[in-house]
């Protein structure tokens, strides 16, 4: 790959690329204000409309969203005629979870066997570093060949939506020929891959009140009705016996047709205990790319340490459904509300509320675009060919853009491939994917701008 020259210059630019995701990777840009200041994801904004702003981008701005987060916008001109590429990364970051289980500190980026540690590393600080990278590598060797539109969204990990209404109220703003989506992953490292389909993905809290108040477990256990139990009942009711996802209403067998994931890969990849079964039916793909999801993400109840032997007058728990393209996410919505209410025993009252919502998304992959990528991977993965996958994850700005610019090509690449454990404890990024994506992006908007097929 060094012979090439674009390739030459990201390797020479790696460098700068660590100390920039390092200073990125400090700010605690976690876009949820009550655990984080919002003064640090302003600091990460301000930190790439400044970068931007030295590249050369015009009309650079710091966008508030109608959630109270800040987007990153800037538009580099390219030469007369020529086509107009969006490339898209997000600098919120998930919660660094237990920072006690992280092997180093999470918001220090650290090299550590050949890998750079840290919150935000792969999931997506290092989109943003790819696409600077990309960009740099191309003015250094001939010049940028496209008009870019730059977009960094500040809450992504969120699903507040903030700047799908933005762009919808402003639809001109992020209008392109192609968008770059760079929050997807390869299916592993070194194996190039553009992701086809997205899940779309519900968050619906649910809550269960039985009593007035608490109640003596001794004095009225038995007879008086345990909210927390109640609970427990209903969310069990969201799977069958073997695992699988079952939302009265909601198709939950559809098929994946492309790449498949070996068992005993994901098995490894997703770090299960000896023993410990996958859960639901069909191929691992089947599962983790077509078909509908359940996770109980979070419950409201006593913790073990301090609780009291008391029968329980509310509980309440929040449930992320995430819904595969082909299923409308609002009649998932619909129908995961009306199983939760159904569905809760002793005539407890239940109530349900939709916090987040975003719908799936299906690329068309015939296009001219994906093939100037494919021409591009394979220069930057030299004896790889490029590679469809699903992934479960949701994306949902993808569908506003689809619906916005139904012309437009919409390609998703990145580096959160499975060995980055993002949202986990110890995410972290492959310098070596990091330099390969870059010089594949480079590459791409070059092809992309001579029409290569």
């Amino acid at each position: 790959m060094s012979s090439n020259p674009v390739a030459a210059t990201v390797a020479s630019l790696m460098p700068r690329a660590k100390e920039e995701l390092t200073e990125l990777v400090a700010f605690k840009s976690v876009a949820d204000f009550d655990q984080f200041p919002r003064e640090e994801s302003e600091g990460a904004a301000r930190w790439i409309a400044d970068a931007l702003t030295a590249e050369g981008f015009e009309d650079v701005a710091l966008l508030d969203t109608p959630d109270g987060t800040q987007s990153v916008y800037g538009h580099l001109p390219g030469p007369e005629g020529a086509k107009t590429v969006l490339l898209y990364a997000h600098y919120d970051v998930q919660p660094p979870l237990d920072e006690a289980g992280w092997a180093t500190p999470p918001f220090e980026l650290t090299e550590r066997d050949g890998r750079w540690y840290g919150r935000g590393s792969a999931d997506c600080k290092g989109g943003v570093v790819m696409h600077l990278l990309a960009l740099r590598a191309l003015k250094a060797n001939g010049g940028v060949p496209v008009h870019v539109k730059m977009i960094v969204e500040g809450s992504e990990e969120q699903g507040t939506g903030g700047l799908e209404r933005y762009a919808e109220d402003h639809p001109e703003l992020l209008q392109a020929d192609t968008i770059v989506i760079g929050d997807a992953g390869n299916f592993r490292v070194g194996l190039p891959t553009v992701t086809s389909t997205l899940r779309g993905m519900t968050l619906v809290r649910v809550r269960v009140d039985t009593l007035e108040g608490n109640l003596h477990s001794g004095q009225f256990g038995g007879a008086a009705p345990d909210a927390l139990a109640a609970l427990v009942r209903v969310l069990d009711s969201l799977r069958a016996e073997d695992g699988s996802t079952t939302v009265d209403g909601l198709t939950v067998d559809s098929a994946w047709d492309g790449l498949q994931y070996d068992e005993e890969q994901f098995r490894k990849d997703a770090k299960v205990l000896d023993g410990v079964q996958l859960i639901g039916s069909g191929t691992v793909a089947d599962r983790i790319w077509a078909r509908p999801a359940v996770t109980v993400l979070g419950i409201d109840c006593p913790p073990v340490v301090g609780a009291t032997p008391s029968v329980q007058a509310s509980a309440r728990a929040l449930i992320s459904l995430r819904v595969p393209p082909g299923v409308d996410a609002a009649e998932a919505t619909r129908l995961l509300r009306a199983h939760l209410e159904s569905r809760t025993p002793w005539g407890a009252r239940v109530s349900t509320e939709q916090i987040g919502q975003g719908q799936a998304f299906r690329a068309d992959t015939t296009s001219p675009a994906y093939r100037a990528m494919a021409e591009a991977m394979a220069v930057a993965y030299p004896g790889q060919e490029m590679q469809y996958a699903g992934q479960g994850g949701s994306i949902p700005l993808c569908n506003t853009l689809a619906s916005l610019y139904p012309k437009a090509e919409i390609l998703l690449i990145g580096l959160s491939e499975p060995e980055a454990q993002i949202h986990a404890v110890n995410e972290s990024v492959s310098p070596e994917e990091l330099e390969r994506l870059s010089v594949a992006e480079a590459l791409f908007l070059r092809n992309y701008a001579s029409g290569a097929n």
